[in-house]
């Protein structure tokens, strides 16, 4: 086989050997020869060090896969079995209003030490593991009373520590690969296996929809959860989130009509997102096109700002759907939150460089100059908003405006809508005269 010259040239200029390669070592050189195998080094505490990472078992190998769901299956009922019932947190309230040391003239009922001692004596097995000595200590930090805590914050803690227990139990059982997180369709199956002990959602949904209200609740969890797109949330961050409390209300039979409307879960809230969806769509074909969602909110979103929506979000045929729908819906309803500063960044980071100029900031002004002069609005000198972004904003660099910036400056919400809404930005304008009419 003749060699290129060029690789020729390349292999004698490598500073590798001590001296240039022999006519014969070029001859014998083979560009297809297969790379030797590195030698393993073998460090001697390899010996001593446990292995703490075991990689699940390849989705081929079926038996070590069944064997895995088995194990992990009997580990979750077995964490149940240690759980306590109604019956059980019963007991353990009787038995701290029987061992409380004082009873203070506003009716709150305390105990010290040593009779909590005493309590851990009298308590089952099951809820020794729940009353601790730390425990004592943590809430004797926080206690108005020294050297006493209320019975009813040690009530409270164990109530909450059994259902948070409960929930990632409950959570664990739909993790098929057994990492500890959720991907889409396993959240979409735990919903849906939910449904019927949700007394508000159960006695309304009906079947041909439930799969929408399953995606209007999925959809959330993963756009808090999941802003980086991973396709997957973890159970701890579904638990300290809130959001799975927030979704268990729907438990109880009767909540305040004001209380189902700020619910997302509720099937008001859910009903009124697609409601919308379906008004927006205007030639029924299940798809929202860039014109259909001008009409969105106040109607007033800037045809820049639009533009870029479509740019960098989802669509098919430059169409959006339902999911890519509920995106846009939780970024504009919630300005405020990291994650949705993330999503309209990622929008207004028009050359996606990671941070926002004076040139990005006009680009999306022109937006908002368009409709100042749809309707005969007095104009606004883009030099004197810059400014005030700037001076709201306070970035690290007087010329630069990155996600960062933006989410510690706690004015956010302001700027992003000035720059993508004529009606919030009009508001801004008129908030010292309160003439927001147009």
């Amino acid at each position: 086989m003749e060699l290129d010259p060029d690789i020729v040239k390349e292999f004698e200029n490598l500073e590798v050997a001590t001296k240039p390669p022999s006519e014969e070592e070029l001859r014998e050189f083979d560009v297809n020869a297969p790379l030797q195998t590195a030698i393993k080094f073998q460090h001697p505490t390899y010996s001593t060090i446990p292995k703490f990472f075991h990689a699940p078992p390849p989705q081929n190998n079926t038996l070590r896969q069944n064997l895995r769901k088995e194990a992990h299956s009997l580990f979750l009922q077995k964490r149940s079995q240690e759980l306590l019932d109604n019956d059980e947190l019963g007991a353990l309230w009787t038995l701290l209003e029987k061992h409380c040391t004082q009873v203070t003239p506003l009716g709150q009922q305390l105990i010290s030490y040593d009779d909590y001692q005493k309590l851990l004596e009298a308590v089952s097995i099951k809820c020794r593991k729940y009353l601790t000595a730390r425990l004592y200590a943590k809430l004797q930090c926080h206690s108005m009373y020294p050297g006493k805590v209320e019975i009813v914050s040690i009530f409270n803690y164990t109530m909450r520590k059994v259902w948070l227990t409960q929930g990632r139990i409950g959570l664990s059982f739909y993790d098929e690969i057994g990492q500890g997180y959720l991907r889409e369709i396993d959240m979409e199956n735990y919903i849906i296996d939910i449904i019927p002990t949700l007394a508000q959602i159960s006695s309304c949904v009906q079947p041909s929809f439930q799969s929408f209200y399953v995606c209007t609740v999925v959809k959330k969890f993963f756009f808090f959860l999941d802003p980086l797109h991973t396709g997957r949330i973890r159970i701890r961050d579904i638990l300290a989130s809130g959001l799975l409390t927030e979704l268990l209300e729907l438990r109880d039979e009767e909540t305040p009509k004001e209380s189902q409307e700020q619910n997302w879960f509720s099937m008001p809230s859910v009903l009124t997102v697609y409601g919308n969806y379906l008004n927006l769509d205007k030639d029924h074909n299940g798809m929202l096109s860039k014109q259909e969602l001008a009409g969105y909110g106040s109607g007033t979103l800037t045809s820049v700002f639009l533009d870029r929506v479509f740019d960098e979000c989802r669509t098919f045929d430059g169409e959006m759907d339902y999911k890519t729908f509920l995106d846009f819906v939780l970024a504009l309803d919630n300005r405020h939150e990291p994650q949705s500063l993330h999503y309209l960044f990622r929008i207004l980071d028009v050359q996606h460089k990671g941070y926002l100029t004076a040139q990005t900031l006009h680009y999306f002004f022109k937006g908002i100059q368009e409709q100042i002069n749809a309707v005969n609005a007095e104009a606004v000198n883009f030099e004197d908003l810059k400014d005030e972004i700037f001076d709201m904003v306070k970035s690290k660099d007087p010329y630069k405006i990155t996600l960062q910036d933006l989410i510690n400056c706690g004015q956010a919400e302001t700027v992003v809508s000035i720059l993508i809404e004529f009606h919030k930005f009009w508001a801004y304008e008129n908030r010292e005269d309160g003439s927001h009419n147009v």
